[in-house]
């Protein structure tokens, strides 16, 4: 098992954009919560890492004293061997937190900025400023804590072009060593969702997030960041190992609220709720959740959506190591068609995506389907 993800389902404020699983912290029994993850933690079998990547909700919006026990706790138990990142939140990146991270073993940050746009933050409800960004790093760089991801989005309410040439130059002057970029995608049961139904809301249409897309790919590419999947970019040294494991289609533990695993052929979705997590994990010393077996059909296709997403694709050799099969004969048609409509390219070593296959990406994977 290389890598391990522990979720913190806490946040400060609830952006109007996210459907992860999440609750405002304020009268929450964190403690209770940080006591039933460290339950759960202590019931894996691994105990040797690659990576781990504590995400949420925002890990930062623990008090240091709750951070403090979850790291020791983690430095007790796990030993990483590669990348330990945290997610965190511009505002909530004080000088204490940030050497909390650093002792406890923490090399990597993932610093969710979204926008430098102060309005557009308002809209997506994030808790920071275009100030507390240039605060934030300037703690991160300040420690040595200069491994640090920058999130972003583009296609968001209210933002031109003008925003992504404006985010450009950021981070041309910042250089964070990784960025994520991702489109804005309109999901169920967000705030962003109902003012859509209701028409309180219009977002850009397709041929404009097109242009936007071609222009962060072209943009951080002049700016020495090298793409090497759908919406991350980075120097080989620093793309992220951690979320790698899921496009490589490789298995880790998912802990905590709502988090998802990959063990064996097994899928696995822990429950949801933040009290019924506990309870599970009090009453039972093991957390209720959903799994879902997978057929050798639905794990190859998995590949395929997962590994195509990175810019070098599908490895052949490894399909054929895992499979006991060619990716060529398995999917000649399929592959076939994609060529002639030139939306993938075949280096005999490598299946990818080209550029007109980014951008209808989920076009491509549907082509991989054989289990519906």
């Amino acid at each position: 098992m290389k890598s391990l993800y522990i979720h913190i389902p806490f946040c400060n404020r609830i952006c109007t954009y996210c459907d992860f699983t999440k609750v405002l912290i304020k009268n929450q029994p964190v403690d209770e919560y940080i006591d039933a993850l460290i339950m759960e933690l202590e019931s894996l079998e691994h105990k040797n890492f690659e990576t781990i990547y504590v995400g949420g909700g925002t890990p930062t919006a623990l008090s240091p004293k709750q951070l403090e026990r979850l790291l020791s706790f983690i430095a007790e138990r796990f030993t990483v061997s590669t990348e330990y990142t945290f997610e965190a939140n511009p505002d909530e990146v004080t000088t204490e937190k940030l050497d909390l991270l650093k002792n406890y073993g923490v090399n990597r940050v993932s610093l969710g900025v979204q926008s430098f746009n102060d309005e557009i933050l308002k809209v997506l409800n994030r808790s920071h400023n275009f100030d507390d960004i240039f605060k934030s790093i300037n703690h991160l760089e300040k420690i040595g804590l200069t491994n640090y991801s920058m999130d972003l989005m583009y296609n968001l309410p209210g933002e031109t072009m003008n925003d992504i040439e404006t985010s450009l130059k950021y981070v041309e002057q910042l250089k964070p060593k990784h960025i994520s970029w991702y489109s804005l995608i309109i999901e169920p049961h967000t705030v962003f969702y109902n003012q859509i139904k209701k028409g309180a809301l219009k977002i850009a249409d397709d041929n404009v997030e097109a242009e936007k897309y071609e222009r962060v790919m072209e943009g951080l590419g002049e700016l020495g960041y090298p793409q090497y999947e759908i919406s991350n970019f980075a120097t080989s040294e620093f793309e992220s190992a951690h979320n790698k494991t899921y496009w490589l289609n490789e298995h880790y533990y998912g802990t905590g609220a709502g988090a998802h695993g990959y063990v064996g052929n097994q899928r696995y979705y822990n429950i949801k709720p933040v009290p019924h997590y506990i309870k599970s994990m009090n009453e039972n010393n093991t957390v209720v959740k959903e799994t879902i077996s997978l057929t050798e059909v639905e794990q190859i296709e998995e590949e395929m959506f997962l590994g195509l997403r990175m810019t070098e694709g599908v490895l052949k050799e490894r399909f054929k190591d895992r499979y006991g099969m060619s990716i060529d004969e398995y999917y000649k048609d399929e592959l076939n068609y994609l060529k002639d409509k030139k939306w993938i390219r075949d280096d005999g070593i490598n299946v990818s995506l080209t550029e007109g296959g980014r951008m209808v990406g989920n076009e491509v994977f549907m082509s991989f389907l054989k289990s519906t």
